[in-house]
């Protein structure tokens, strides 16, 4: 009898599954599959609904191709790269393995991808997982999760967070099948940036996810986490785009590559909602994340500060200047007024005195800078640092970076922005949408940054060590990642100051109609 992950004839790598056994390719040293089934196909009558376990097949299935995403917002082209993909089997996943074999026993790493919670594929090329898994000695996971409207519009009638039980079955589906290809389910690490890393964060909170793994990495933490009436109040919203209420039984009749239009028309007008959704509507974020009360219970800052991330290891920071890409797609970069800076102090920063704290943390910051900062530390940076302490207050451990190298791509003037760590992080420095923050061709600089920054993920998912200090309340050691990188007391402390008594609660509905 074969075992799991042999070579049959031809070289081609077999794995034996509990659905059935999958055929995968031979790539330079690693066994490659792509587009496994984790669970059915939520369309039809399972549209909306909890992920399903996938039904089993005979013979053996080719894995060879990715599967196609979930429906996409029109962000980056992400819509269009949807359709050329037809087909609903959504919920699928891909593994490269340098040892596939059930006695290897490697680390594991599962990426969630970002995208605002509203585009996300694990077929993007910046995704690809053979560098990380040939030089790491990990075994890399990446899968598909249902995003916008599918994923997390609050519908009556369906359960809650649909794209993050979509993760928590494809985290099942790894602690059932991943020693069949050479890893090992007890020392699984979940990463992921932006609104993956958001996800870390709500997995980390979930009763549903306890035990699946062992160690988090959290690249960019968004800390947008809604309550119910305001989630409940953006799926109406969007549902009207249609004619239509937020109910199973209206929205089931849309297509599904339909559906998503009404998010981008909501997303393309969401300022005209700020009275009632607040900084969401101006950030243009209709969906993440809804604190239930029971897919997902708490806030991930409270879970972790009652000590739900005890006894798991966390690797959490971010990206010096957040910001500068997304206020370069905004059109703004170097053009905003004093006007637009003081409204976004009065909405984004902590408590009635946030916006003078800013003006008298930064005395020399001219508008852009203030805009900047206060957008990225909102958003990004001190939500992640926050989950840091979070995590330590409730008795767990927690290692804390931050990128600050400029990213010398696209005229060099966006420096260490939001997303450049993902290149980094996977070595994928010349392919896909951000190698163009690396440039055309990438430097000996951005390769040894690039070397260094897996190393250190690897090696924190092999054993939960990634080369420095853990964070501690009164150090602060922080990991900076740089031309020259060195370990100092977190840098950001004007800003951690301003937000040390914000705890990031779920975000409210202002008005009711």
């Amino acid at each position: 009898m074969r075992t799991a992950a042999s070579e049959p004839t031809g070289s081609e790598p077999e794995a034996r599954i509990s659905a059935g056994t999958v055929r995968g390719t031979r790539e330079e040293g690693l066994a490659v599959f792509r587009g496994i089934p984790f669970a059915e196909p939520p369309v039809g009558p399972l549209r909306f609904a909890a992920p399903q376990p996938v039904s089993g097949w005979d013979g053996v299935r080719m894995a060879v191709s990715y599967g196609p995403p979930p429906p996409q917002a029109g962000h980056f082209g992400m819509d269009a790269l949807a359709r050329d993909s037809a087909g609903d089997d959504w919920l699928t996943i891909n593994v490269w393995s340098p040892e596939p074999h059930p006695g290897a026993g490697l680390p594991v790493m599962v990426w969630i991808p970002g995208g605002a919670y509203c585009i996300g594929m694990s077929r993007l090329p910046e995704y690809d997982g053979a560098r990380l898994a040939r030089e790491g000695g990990v075994v890399v996971v990446t899968l598909n999760y249902r995003v916008g409207i599918e994923g997390f519009a609050h519908i009556d009638g369906v359960p809650a967070n649909r794209g993050l039980l979509d993760q928590v079955a494809a985290l099942e589906w790894v602690r059932d099948n991943i020693r069949d290809f050479g890893g090992d389910p007890d020392r699984v690490t979940v990463f992921g940036q932006s609104a993956g890393a958001g996800s870390v964060a709500a997995l980390l909170a979930m009763p549903r996810a306890a035990g699946l793994f062992r160690r988090a990495i959290a690249q960019s933490v968004p800390g947008t986490f809604f309550s119910p009436a305001l989630a409940r109040d953006i799926a109406a919203a969007c549902a009207a785009e249609l004619g239509l209420r937020p109910t199973l039984a209206d929205l089931s009749t849309v297509a599904p590559d339909q559906l998503p239009t009404a998010g981008d028309a909501i997303t393309a007008k969401s300022t005209s909602f700020a009275e009632r959704w607040g900084p969401v509507a101006l950030r243009s974020i209709p969906f993440s994340p809804v604190v239930d009360g029971d897919v997902l219970p708490v806030t991930p800052w409270q879970a972790l500060t009652d000590g739900a991330g005890r006894n798991v290891d966390i690797l959490v920071g971010h990206t010096r200047d957040e910001q500068r890409l997304l206020t370069a797609l905004d059109g703004l970069l170097g053009q905003v007024t004093e006007e637009q800076a003081a409204a976004a102090l009065q909405a984004f920063a902590p408590g009635p005195d946030g916006a003078q704290r800013y003006r008298d943390g930064y005395p020399a910051a001219g508008p852009d800078e203030l805009y900047e900062l206060v957008n990225s530390d909102w958003l990004f940076r001190m939500p992640s640092l926050r989950l840091a302490e979070a995590q330590i207050s409730g008795g767990g451990r927690a290692h804390v970076y931050e990128l600050t190298w400029p990213a010398p791509g696209m005229g060099g003037f966006l420096g260490a922005c939001h997303g450049l760590d993902v290149p980094l992080v996977f070595g994928n420095l010349s392919s896909g949408q951000p190698a163009a923050l690396i440039g055309e061709a990438p430097s000996p600089a951005a390769e040894e940054l690039s070397s260094r920054m897996r190393t250190a993920w690897t090696a924190f998912a092999g054993h939960g060590d990634p080369g420095w200090a853990a964070y501690e309340a009164e150090k602060r050691l922080t990991q900076i990642f740089d031309t020259r990188s060195a370990v100092t007391a977190y840098p950001e402390e004007t800003s951690r100051l301003i937000w040390r008594d914000h705890f990031f609660p779920a975000l409210p509905l202002i008005g009711g109609r």
